[in-house]
């Protein structure tokens, strides 16, 4: 367990080092900028439920995606782009460890990301309402249901995230893993509406917000379940390979 806990921290301290905290805050940011530019042209004000509504949807749509396809590849390439792989391999510690601490760092930092699009969508909107107080939005700021759907939507991302990890980790290249995350968010996005893209893994943060039962509990069924089996399978195949 403490080895365990070593590699966790020495992979937090790399995250440090690296892109990956620029991405954190960057897309969580462009939905608060988004958000505040489209209430200083609003015609008249919204709800706290219509804003956050708005913001949640674009994040699970399409910025939550396009960020762990990014996110993945960039905690991958710590290890392709210098070739240390061999090395911390050799070391005396569980190889499924190495990668179950990078996945661990994945889903964490999918996590500050989902407080970030609630935190600073909130500040962004209350910016607009101070500079135009015709579109402060109204109604209760309800902050536990804002974070509870956040919440549900990187249980239901966990597929998503999973598969995306497996193929940046596999390959040494990032273009495996860009083509699998553009391509699994332009099919999600076209197959929105057809009762078969329920089970694209792209598509399962959105459902949480879908007004029908069976897609909300497909998403998190799926996405929270079968990705936890697939995440635990990509760490034990990852640990088993000798040549990466």
């Amino acid at each position: 367990m403490l080895s365990v806990l070593s590699v966790l921290s020495v992979e937090v301290r790399k995250l440090n080092r690296s892109l990956a905290l620029l991405l954190a805050v960057a897309a969580p940011s462009l939905i608060a900028v988004f958000t505040f530019f489209m209430m200083l042209r609003a015609k008249e004000a919204g709800s706290w439920g219509m804003v956050m509504g708005s913001a949640t949807g674009i994040w699970a749509f399409f910025m939550m995606p396009m960020s762990v396809t990014a996110l993945t590849a960039l905690v991958a390439h710590m290890e392709h782009g210098p070739r240390s792989w061999d090395h911390l391999r050799a070391l005396p510690i569980p190889r499924w460890s190495l990668y179950g601490a990078k996945a661990a760092c994945v889903i964490g930092l999918v996590v500050l990301m989902s407080a970030g699009v609630l935190g600073l969508t909130a500040a962004s909107a209350s910016l607009a309402a101070a500079i135009k107080p015709a579109a402060a939005p109204t109604g209760a700021f309800e902050l536990a249901d804002y974070a509870r759907v956040l919440g549900l939507m990187v249980v239901a991302g966990v597929l998503m995230i999973a598969i995306q990890f497996w193929v940046a980790m596999r390959f040494a290249s990032f273009v495996p893993a860009l083509i699998v995350g553009i391509g699994g968010t332009f099919f999600a996005v076209v197959a929105t509406a057809a009762k078969q893209g329920v089970f694209m893994p792209w598509q399962m943060p959105v459902n949480i917000l879908a007004g029908e039962a069976w897609r909300f509990q497909t998403a998190l069924a799926l996405g929270g379940g079968l990705g936890l089996i697939v995440l635990i399978l990509a760490v034990a195949h990852l640990a088993r390979r000798e040549v990466l």
